[in-house]
């Protein structure tokens, strides 16, 4: 199985970047055969949404080559971890474009979720939450929650000592739920 882990900010200076690096390690060091790859949003320049064709009738025909580059990577992957900002409250704008560019690219998969702001980004992921179930998503219900004033220093993210064997647990349902889907 391949999951992505997508990093959900564009933002220059973004602390997404070291939190998605230490999910990787994390994943990495499980071994297995699941595998855990990158994807980080800012590589496919995604444009706002205009497409007078809904996604969800588009049959993954894009007219935007970004687009159909988005679509590509996030229709061969198996499941996601969403890092995830809270912006305001609230889901990243450009995250949010990007999964609302596709359609069927999502549809009847597993996603988890690694939030960090300075509540944990609990409200984004809550939003991720009804988000994702339009599109028949399976939501991983363990989620990490890193505050970004304890959780983070001068190098980027630096989780406590329990957030470790919090994210092999959010792993292990992932790969559980994924291997049910596939079943």
């Amino acid at each position: 199985m391949k999951f992505g882990i997508i990093i959900g900010s564009i933002r220059e200076g973004r602390a997404a970047e070291s939190v998605a690096q230490w999910v990787k390690q994390q994943a990495d060091a499980r071994g297995g055969d699941a595998a855990y790859e990158l994807v980080d949003l800012n590589d496919y320049n995604v444009p706002l949404n205009s497409s007078a064709v809904v996604p969800g009738a588009a049959n993954k025909r894009y007219e935007d080559p970004a687009v159909t580059a988005w679509s590509e990577k996030i229709d061969a992957l198996d499941g996601y971890v969403f890092v995830t900002p809270e912006y305001n409250h609230s889901v990243p704008g450009p995250f949010k474009n990007a999964f609302d560019s596709l359609g069927s690219e999502w549809s009847d998969k597993p996603v988890a979720f690694v939030g960090y702001g300075s509540a944990g980004a609990v409200r984004a992921v809550e939003h991720w939450r009804n988000i994702v179930a339009n599109l028949s998503m399976f939501d991983v219900r363990n989620q990490l929650d890193l505050n970004l004033f304890t959780e983070f220093d001068d190098n980027g993210a630096a989780p406590n000592e329990r957030r470790p064997e919090e994210m092999a647990a959010i792993f292990d349902d992932l790969e559980r739920i994924a291997g049910l889907l596939q079943g």
